[in-house]
């Protein structure tokens, strides 16, 4: 596939729109009390990956890292640049200026699949959160943010496609 340089900035402002969008979804769990990410650890994780750690027991009882919230922030909007050029990997470029719900909805379910099967397990917390105290609950807002994401995508692509005419 060949992206030109108006179909890069779609992809980059689809995910950083996204990406913004799942975090409002947080930001009004966490104003209700509901436990949400902490950006640090993420931050924390990667920031041992250049020292050859990949994986951990438990992150928050790893050394910190300099810079690590905001090196978790950067994380954060880089995965969801990454998945939206997945979807327009996955749809075409066209997907881009007229999008339709079920392929943004379907690949934002399917990113759960990067925290359960990589994020959670390097960072101490089993696959799916299997080793969390509330494993179920861990994975149903883990699902309810994806979902979240992937309607993102798809509103974020419909004013993207709106502000383009």
């Amino acid at each position: 596939m060949n992206l030109d340089p108006e179909d890069i900035a779609r992809v980059c402002a689809i995910g950083v729109g996204a990406t913004a969008t799942m975090d409002l979804w947080l930001l009004l769990l966490h104003r209700l009390g509901v436990p949400t990410l902490n950006f640090a650890m993420i931050g924390r994780w990667a920031g041992h990956w250049r020292r050859g750690v990949f994986a951990h027991e438990a992150i928050a009882k790893a050394a910190p890292v300099k810079g690590e919230l905001a090196l978790g922030w950067l994380f954060h909007y880089a995965t969801g640049v990454a998945f939206a050029a997945l979807l327009v990997a996955i749809e075409g470029s066209e997907w881009a200026r007229g999008p339709s719900l079920l392929p943004a909805l379907s690949v934002g379910v399917a990113t759960v699949a990067v925290p359960w099967l990589v994020m959670q397990p390097a960072m101490g917390a089993g696959i799916a959160s299997a080793k969390t105290p509330s494993p179920a609950r861990n994975r149903a807002r883990s699902l309810a943010n994806h979902a979240v994401f992937g309607l993102g995508l798809y509103l974020t692509a419909l004013l993207v496609a709106w502000i383009s005419r």
